[in-house]
């Protein structure tokens, strides 16, 4: 490596070394990259903040999507809470992830920003003041000692040519003695020569010695000069290095969430969910809430009423009582009562379906009215039990339906409900999704199709594919198309 000082133009160095003219600048351009290192930190963290932040939203989403998607399903009882607690767990943990990215941009984040500007001056003209001393330092004691190098260096440059014409002029006299017609003149010239080349060596010779020695005196106060002002950058430095060492250290401790107690607290509570799951108790409420141990209001003898003039099909009754809940049955004693979607609405459907509730009979015969039965119509809120339907082989009257389409006249039917359709809307599907049921979609992302209805209280909308399929869908799953 080769360099220049400004008052030693000509001086080549011959090593790498510190001491070389103009190779301190190593250690004023580490001052620079000390800032630029600051920086570089602040982006680093900055980065992992939004890692953990994306991290944080794509917990909280899973878990919302998943919670919806178990609780419509088919799972119930403690396997259900069990399967449950996994999206409790990501909630929680997402909420820690937040604060730790918090804790990167509100503390580690800023403290780097504080100190950086604490410790680096910027100047008017450009850079930094703490450069630009450490370079005036060196500068100013290499000065004096570069002087005399440059002065060795000439010495020495006249010294070799010095000894290049000596052994030049030497050469030609001894050739000389050897041709004849060459006069005694012309060899008392060269000889003559040959004596001040000689000369020229001497004096050369003595001066370089004298300069060198001279910069072999000054040597030891340039090293010592030097010293104090690397000394110096030194220790800016090493408050840099120190610093960089606590924050990294902080940084640590705000990622390390092994060491956080409600963090264990979330996964000791994850493993107690999980062991509560028993799959006999589950089996048992599923006997007496979905199974042999429902109560049935079986076929009884009923007397012809006026009110009444044909019968209704098991089909027809099945119908006319969709969506409602009758309050005339009573559990039996052996049945568990265990909250869950399906206690609300499975078994209400299929009392409902079996029962033999006539809607035109007195309200003191069948201990509630039509009205009151409206008031308790189900909700559907399982993907698994929409358009879930049960046998119906066993009707025994298809054309007595007072509820079908038309009446026996071929009138409208009073008890149909005209619903206008909703306005269709074009929507493009943000996510891929695989249909669970018949009556759901399929689709991947990107693909367009059409919103016929709005979402319902589940969060499920009704749409329809370019193909002309028509199913239900996630409403988070799609965006209108603009």
């Amino acid at each position: 490596m080769s360099g220049s000082y400004d008052d030693s133009v000509g001086v080549e160095v011959s090593s790498d070394s510190f001491w070389e003219v103009g190779n301190y600048k190593r250690t004023v351009k580490r001052i620079d990259d000390g800032h630029r290192l600051c920086n570089d930190l602040m982006n680093c963290i900055h980065e992992r903040a939004r890692i953990e932040k994306v991290y944080a939203q794509q917990l909280t989403e899973w878990a919302k999507r998943w919670k919806q998607l178990v609780e419509k399903g088919p799972q119930y009882g403690t396997v259900e809470r069990a399967w449950c607690a996994f999206m409790s767990e990501a909630e929680k943990v997402s909420e820690l992830h937040l604060e730790v990215k918090g804790s990167l941009m509100n503390e580690d984040f800023e403290k780097i920003k504080n100190w950086q500007k604490e410790a680096f001056h910027k100047q008017m003209m450009g850079g930094f003041k703490e450069t630009k001393e450490a370079e005036d330092g060196f500068r100013k004691a290499q000065k004096p000692w570069a002087k005399k190098l440059k002065e060795v260096e000439a010495a020495k440059k006249a010294y070799h040519a010095a000894c290049k014409e000596e052994k030049l002029a030497i050469s030609r006299e001894t050739n000389s003695k050897a041709d004849p017609a060459l006069n005694p003149e012309q060899l008392k010239k060269l000889q003559d020569k040959v004596e001040r080349s000689k000369q020229d060596v001497l004096k050369t010779k003595e001066k370089y010695e004298k300069s060198l020695k001279e910069l072999d005196n000054a040597t030891p106060q340039y090293m010592e000069n030097m010293e104090q002002v690397f000394e110096q950058c030194q220790q800016f430095e090493e408050k840099r290095l120190r610093f960089f060492r606590e924050v990294l250290l902080e940084v640590q401790k705000h990622l390390d969430l092994s060491n956080v107690a409600s963090y264990k607290n979330i996964y000791r509570e994850l493993e107690q969910n999980i062991k509560t799951a028993d799959a006999v108790e589950d089996l048992r409420w599923f006997r007496a809430n979905q199974g042999p141990g429902m109560s049935m209001n079986w076929p009884q003898f009923e007397e012809w009423s006026a009110d009444l003039n044909r019968t209704l099909s098991r089909r027809e009754k099945k119908k006319a009582s969709d969506g409602v809940t009758l309050t005339g049955i009573n559990q039996t004693g052996d049945q568990v009562s265990q909250p869950n979607k399906h206690s609300s609405v499975q078994s209400n459907t299929v009392q409902s379906v079996q029962s033999s509730y006539n809607p035109f009979e007195d309200e003191e015969d069948t201990g509630s009215t039509v009205s009151e039965k409206e008031d308790n119509k189900i909700k559907n809120v399982s993907s698994y039990e929409k358009n879930q339907s049960y046998p119906t082989d066993w009707s025994d009257e298809e054309s007595n339906n007072p509820f079908s389409s038309t009446d026996a006249n071929g009138d409208t039917n009073p008890f149909d409900e005209d619903t206008p359709p909703a306005m269709e809307v074009r929507v493009r599907a943000l996510y891929d999704y695989e249909g669970q049921e018949q009556d759901e979609l399929s689709f991947k992302a990107g693909d367009e199709l059409t919103k016929m209805e709005n979402e319902d209280e589940q969060g499920w909308c009704k749409g329809r594919l370019d193909n002309g399929q028509v199913g239900l869908y996630p409403a988070n799953y799609v965006e209108p198309i603009q």
